[in-house]
């Protein structure tokens, strides 16, 4: 059975930020994701993820200004200079609380760059990116984001992805990859998951029509997890979905769609 992180930006929003490692302890995660910590000072949380005995396998680099709706900036060639201040702090925090990996958020297209502009911004911070946290024993991943949810979005199909880290070329670079964004943009989850698994760092869950909890849409969860197992996959699933009601209510997936 896959082994299941909670998504604390996603998942018991209900209360703030630092109460939700305790509330993800309490339901049966022994493991947490975040899209930043920020805002919070390093010892604050490692102490919720200590008293827990939780772990965190997986927090994003800098974004941008994420409240005024910037969803990253590595394609950005104005924003060069933040993005590598922001791999630095990435790396600080990740080795604090014994993250193992970073997802890097592309961001939207700046308008009125040219499309070699931005290929060439995006594969040269990642090659800075993937450099650092290699020094630093972290691996570097890349997310593609489906353009209905984000429009603008430069990074939205796995070919895509795999097409820029080939052109990386960096051992410790892979695909982060979101179930519900690619559903929504490409399908093929199951041949898509097999084929590249060794190229996919993590992977992350939702379904689909509304980004609600495994079982409540379109995608047979149920299958993709006894593919997971049958192909090999042994990292953690992420479960950054919404809740439809609570999260507590509705985690009987696990077990109905695992058994």
């Amino acid at each position: 059975m896959p082994r299941f992180a909670a998504n604390l930006s996603m998942l018991f929003t209900e209360v703030p930020f630092l109460d939700r490692f305790e509330r993800a302890a309490r339901t049966g995660f022994e493991a947490v994701e975040f899209l930043f910590p920020y805002d919070f000072a390093a010892e604050d949380i490692c102490a919720r993820i200590d008293k827990h005995q939780l772990q965190i396998v997986l927090h994003n680099l800098p974004a941008g200004d994420w409240a005024a709706g910037e969803r990253g900036i590595a394609c950005d060639p104005a924003r060069v200079v933040e993005f590598r201040a922001g791999v630095a702090q990435a790396i600080t925090y990740a080795q604090a609380l014994g993250v193992p990996q970073l997802n890097c958020l592309a961001g939207k297209a700046p308008a009125g760059v040219d499309a070699a502009v931005l290929r060439s911004t995006l594969v040269e911070n990642l090659r800075f990116a993937a450099t650092e946290l290699r020094a630093a024993g972290l691996r570097l991943l890349i997310e593609p984001i489906n353009p209905f949810d984000i429009p603008g979005f430069y990074l939205t199909r796995t070919d895509q992805a795999l097409d820029i880290l080939d052109e990386v070329d960096a051992s410790n670079a892979f695909v982060q990859y979101d179930i519900y964004h690619a559903q929504r943009t490409e399908g093929e989850i199951a041949a898509t998951l097999q084929k590249h698994l060794e190229r996919i760092g993590h992977v992350q869950l939702a379904d689909n029509p509304g980004r609600n909890e495994p079982g409540t849409g379109e995608i047979n969860y149920r299958y993709l997890f006894a593919h997971l197992d049958r192909i090999g996959y042994d990292g953690w699933v992420g479960c950054e979905y919404r809740p439809a009601r609570t999260t507590e209510i509705g985690l009987g997936w696990r077990t109905a769609l695992t058994a």
